[in-house]
Protein backbone atom coordinates (compact mmCIF):
# COMPACT_ATOMS: atom_id res chain seq x y z
CA UNK A 1 0.00 0.00 0.00
CA UNK A 2 1.43 3.39 -0.98
CA UNK A 3 2.45 5.78 1.79
CA UNK A 4 0.73 9.19 2.16
CA UNK A 5 3.63 10.74 0.33
CA UNK A 6 2.95 8.53 -2.62
CA UNK A 7 6.09 6.41 -2.07
CA UNK A 8 6.12 2.78 -1.12
CA UNK A 9 7.70 2.10 2.31
CA UNK A 10 11.30 0.86 2.18
CA UNK A 11 11.47 -2.63 3.62
CA UNK A 12 15.02 -3.13 2.37
CA UNK A 13 17.28 -4.99 4.86
CA UNK A 14 20.33 -2.93 3.84
CA UNK A 15 19.97 -0.03 6.33
CA UNK A 16 19.75 -2.50 9.23
CA UNK A 17 22.74 -4.45 7.91
CA UNK A 18 24.80 -1.29 7.57
CA UNK A 19 23.93 -0.23 11.15
CA UNK A 20 24.80 -3.68 12.44
CA UNK A 21 28.12 -3.62 10.58
CA UNK A 22 28.94 -0.20 12.03
CA UNK A 23 28.16 -1.41 15.56
CA UNK A 24 30.40 -4.43 15.10
CA UNK A 25 33.24 -2.25 13.82
CA UNK A 26 32.84 0.10 16.80
CA UNK A 27 32.81 -2.80 19.27
CA UNK A 28 35.89 -4.32 17.64
CA UNK A 29 37.72 -0.99 17.73
CA UNK A 30 36.78 -0.40 21.35
CA UNK A 31 37.91 -3.91 22.30
CA UNK A 32 41.23 -3.37 20.54
CA UNK A 33 41.84 -0.10 22.39
CA UNK A 34 40.92 -1.70 25.72
CA UNK A 35 43.26 -4.61 25.00
CA UNK A 36 46.13 -2.28 24.11
CA UNK A 37 45.59 -0.20 27.26
CA UNK A 38 45.47 -3.33 29.42
CA UNK A 39 48.64 -4.64 27.74
CA UNK A 40 50.41 -1.32 28.31
CA UNK A 41 49.61 -1.35 32.03
CA UNK A 42 50.67 -4.98 32.44
CA UNK A 43 53.84 -4.34 30.44
CA UNK A 44 54.72 -1.30 32.55
CA UNK A 45 54.20 -3.25 35.79
CA UNK A 46 56.32 -6.18 34.61
CA UNK A 47 59.06 -4.00 33.12
CA UNK A 48 59.30 -1.81 36.23
CA UNK A 49 59.37 -4.85 38.51
CA UNK A 50 62.18 -6.47 36.53
CA UNK A 51 64.15 -3.21 36.50
CA UNK A 52 63.67 -2.78 40.24
CA UNK A 53 64.64 -6.41 40.81
CA UNK A 54 68.23 -5.84 39.63
CA UNK A 55 70.13 -6.57 42.88
CA UNK A 56 72.68 -3.76 42.70
CA UNK A 57 74.24 -4.38 46.10
CA UNK A 58 74.47 -8.13 45.57
CA UNK A 59 76.15 -7.66 42.18
CA UNK A 60 78.60 -5.12 43.62
CA UNK A 61 79.55 -7.61 46.31
CA UNK A 62 79.90 -10.48 43.85
CA UNK A 63 82.25 -8.35 41.75
CA UNK A 64 84.60 -8.43 44.76
CA UNK A 65 83.98 -12.05 45.58
CA UNK A 66 81.72 -11.23 48.54
CA UNK A 67 78.18 -12.41 49.12
CA UNK A 68 76.81 -9.33 50.85
CA UNK A 69 73.89 -11.37 52.16
CA UNK A 70 76.26 -13.37 54.35
CA UNK A 71 78.04 -10.41 55.96
CA UNK A 72 77.07 -7.39 58.00
CA UNK A 73 73.32 -7.05 58.24
CA UNK A 74 72.75 -9.45 55.35
CA UNK A 75 70.83 -6.75 53.51
CA UNK A 76 71.64 -5.97 49.87
CA UNK A 77 70.98 -2.25 50.26
CA UNK A 78 73.37 0.70 50.21
CA UNK A 79 73.90 0.86 54.00
CA UNK A 80 75.32 -2.64 54.21
CA UNK A 81 77.31 -2.01 51.01
CA UNK A 82 78.90 1.04 52.65
CA UNK A 83 79.92 -1.02 55.64
CA UNK A 84 81.13 -4.11 53.82
CA UNK A 85 82.38 -2.82 50.47
CA UNK A 86 83.48 0.72 51.31
CA UNK A 87 82.45 4.25 50.41
CA UNK A 88 82.86 4.07 46.63
CA UNK A 89 80.96 0.84 46.24
CA UNK A 90 78.34 2.03 48.71
CA UNK A 91 77.77 5.21 46.70
CA UNK A 92 77.50 3.23 43.47
CA UNK A 93 74.91 0.94 45.03
CA UNK A 94 73.00 3.94 46.39
CA UNK A 95 72.96 5.67 43.00
CA UNK A 96 72.16 2.43 41.18
CA UNK A 97 69.19 1.68 43.41
CA UNK A 98 67.88 5.23 43.04
CA UNK A 99 68.39 5.13 39.27
CA UNK A 100 66.16 2.06 39.01
CA UNK A 101 63.22 3.98 40.42
CA UNK A 102 63.95 7.10 38.40
CA UNK A 103 64.24 5.29 35.05
CA UNK A 104 61.16 3.19 35.73
CA UNK A 105 59.04 6.34 36.10
CA UNK A 106 60.64 8.44 33.38
CA UNK A 107 61.61 5.97 30.67
CA UNK A 108 59.19 3.03 30.75
CA UNK A 109 55.88 4.97 30.36
CA UNK A 110 57.21 6.94 27.38
CA UNK A 111 58.61 3.81 25.79
CA UNK A 112 55.34 1.91 26.27
CA UNK A 113 53.21 4.66 24.72
CA UNK A 114 55.61 5.04 21.80
CA UNK A 115 55.63 1.32 21.05
CA UNK A 116 51.88 0.85 21.42
CA UNK A 117 51.01 3.55 18.88
CA UNK A 118 47.92 5.75 18.64
CA UNK A 119 45.63 3.09 20.14
CA UNK A 120 47.08 3.86 23.56
CA UNK A 121 46.20 7.56 23.38
CA UNK A 122 43.58 7.30 26.18
CA UNK A 123 46.25 6.01 28.60
CA UNK A 124 47.15 8.50 31.32
CA UNK A 125 50.94 8.91 31.32
CA UNK A 126 50.92 10.08 34.94
CA UNK A 127 49.12 6.97 36.14
CA UNK A 128 51.60 4.84 34.18
CA UNK A 129 54.49 6.58 35.95
CA UNK A 130 52.93 6.00 39.38
CA UNK A 131 52.37 2.33 38.53
CA UNK A 132 55.96 2.01 37.33
CA UNK A 133 57.24 3.58 40.54
CA UNK A 134 55.26 1.19 42.71
CA UNK A 135 56.48 -1.92 40.89
CA UNK A 136 60.09 -0.73 40.74
CA UNK A 137 60.05 -0.40 44.54
CA UNK A 138 58.36 -3.80 44.91
CA UNK A 139 61.00 -5.28 42.62
CA UNK A 140 63.77 -3.90 44.82
CA UNK A 141 62.15 -5.08 48.04
CA UNK A 142 61.19 -8.51 46.71
CA UNK A 143 63.70 -9.24 43.98
CA UNK A 144 62.96 -12.14 41.70
CA UNK A 145 66.64 -13.10 41.45
CA UNK A 146 67.25 -13.61 45.20
CA UNK A 147 64.21 -15.64 46.23
CA UNK A 148 62.18 -12.45 46.68
CA UNK A 149 64.47 -11.18 49.45
CA UNK A 150 65.64 -7.69 48.58
CA UNK A 151 66.45 -4.35 50.11
CA UNK A 152 64.33 -1.96 52.13
CA UNK A 153 63.45 0.33 49.24
CA UNK A 154 64.65 3.67 50.59
CA UNK A 155 67.02 4.60 47.74
CA UNK A 156 64.66 3.29 45.05
CA UNK A 157 61.80 5.27 46.59
CA UNK A 158 64.02 8.36 46.46
CA UNK A 159 64.55 7.75 42.74
CA UNK A 160 60.82 7.41 42.18
CA UNK A 161 60.20 10.64 44.09
CA UNK A 162 62.89 12.43 42.12
CA UNK A 163 61.00 11.55 38.94
CA UNK A 164 57.46 12.17 40.15
CA UNK A 165 57.75 14.82 42.86
CA UNK A 166 61.23 16.40 42.97
CA UNK A 167 60.31 19.03 45.59
CA UNK A 168 58.93 16.38 47.92
CA UNK A 169 62.04 14.31 47.25
CA UNK A 170 64.36 17.14 48.31
CA UNK A 171 62.38 17.79 51.49
CA UNK A 172 62.30 14.09 52.39
CA UNK A 173 66.02 13.68 51.74
CA UNK A 174 66.60 16.71 53.95
CA UNK A 175 64.55 15.09 56.71
CA UNK A 176 66.48 11.84 56.28
CA UNK A 177 69.86 13.60 56.46
CA UNK A 178 68.89 15.72 59.47
CA UNK A 179 67.70 12.63 61.36
CA UNK A 180 70.83 10.70 60.40
CA UNK A 181 73.12 13.49 61.61
CA UNK A 182 71.16 13.83 64.83
CA UNK A 183 70.87 10.13 65.66
CA UNK A 184 73.59 8.43 63.58
CA UNK A 185 71.12 5.61 62.97
CA UNK A 186 70.32 4.94 59.31
CA UNK A 187 67.28 2.96 60.37
CA UNK A 188 65.90 5.83 62.44
CA UNK A 189 66.48 8.24 59.55
CA UNK A 190 64.75 5.87 57.12
CA UNK A 191 61.76 5.32 59.40
CA UNK A 192 61.44 9.07 60.02
CA UNK A 193 61.47 9.69 56.28
CA UNK A 194 58.89 6.94 55.73
CA UNK A 195 56.56 8.43 58.34
CA UNK A 196 56.96 11.97 57.07
CA UNK A 197 56.77 11.20 53.36
CA UNK A 198 52.96 11.04 52.94
CA UNK A 199 52.52 14.33 54.79
CA UNK A 200 55.27 15.98 52.73
CA UNK A 201 53.74 14.86 49.42
CA UNK A 202 50.28 15.97 50.59
CA UNK A 203 51.57 19.38 51.70
CA UNK A 204 53.40 19.81 48.40
CA UNK A 205 50.15 19.33 46.47
CA UNK A 206 50.55 15.75 45.28
CA UNK A 207 47.57 14.16 43.59
CA UNK A 208 45.56 11.28 45.03
CA UNK A 209 47.42 8.59 43.09
CA UNK A 210 50.81 9.83 44.26
CA UNK A 211 49.66 10.15 47.87
CA UNK A 212 48.28 6.60 47.74
CA UNK A 213 51.60 5.38 46.32
CA UNK A 214 53.73 6.97 49.04
CA UNK A 215 51.37 5.77 51.77
CA UNK A 216 51.70 2.19 50.53
CA UNK A 217 55.48 2.48 50.12
CA UNK A 218 55.88 4.05 53.57
CA UNK A 219 54.00 1.17 55.21
CA UNK A 220 56.17 -1.34 53.34
CA UNK A 221 59.35 0.50 54.38
CA UNK A 222 58.28 0.49 58.03
CA UNK A 223 57.50 -3.22 57.78
CA UNK A 224 60.94 -3.86 56.29
CA UNK A 225 62.52 -2.02 59.24
CA UNK A 226 60.68 -4.01 61.92
CA UNK A 227 63.84 -5.84 63.03
CA UNK A 228 65.71 -2.54 63.25
CA UNK A 229 62.97 -1.18 65.48
CA UNK A 230 63.27 -4.21 67.75
CA UNK A 231 67.04 -3.72 68.04
CA UNK A 232 66.54 -0.04 68.81
CA UNK A 233 64.28 -1.01 71.70
CA UNK A 234 66.89 -3.48 72.96
CA UNK A 235 69.69 -0.96 72.51
CA UNK A 236 71.62 -3.23 70.14
CA UNK A 237 71.19 -1.27 66.91
CA UNK A 238 74.52 -0.11 65.47
CA UNK A 239 75.16 3.52 64.60
CA UNK A 240 76.31 4.49 61.14
CA UNK A 241 79.98 5.35 60.65
CA UNK A 242 81.26 6.85 57.42
CA UNK A 243 84.62 5.14 57.78
CA UNK A 244 84.65 1.53 56.67
CA UNK A 245 87.39 0.71 59.18
CA UNK A 246 85.33 1.83 62.13
CA UNK A 247 82.23 0.01 60.92
CA UNK A 248 81.65 -3.43 62.29
CA UNK A 249 80.81 -6.17 59.83
CA UNK A 250 78.40 -7.59 62.32
CA UNK A 251 76.23 -4.48 62.14
CA UNK A 252 72.52 -5.11 61.88
CA UNK A 253 71.19 -2.07 60.02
Amino acid sequence: MPSPSGRSPDFSPFPTAVARDSSLRFAAGFSLIAFVIFTVYIGIAMGAYLLGSIPTGFLAGKARGIDIRQTGSGNIGATNAFRILGKKAGLLVLLGDALKGFLACRLLPRLAVALSGSAAAPVDAESLAVLAGLFAILGHMFTLWLNFKGGKGIATTAGVLAALAPVSCLITVGLWLATLVGSRYVSVASMAAAIGLPFIVWAAGGNAALIALVCAVSLLALYKHRTNFQRLLRGTENRFCWSKRSSSTKAKT
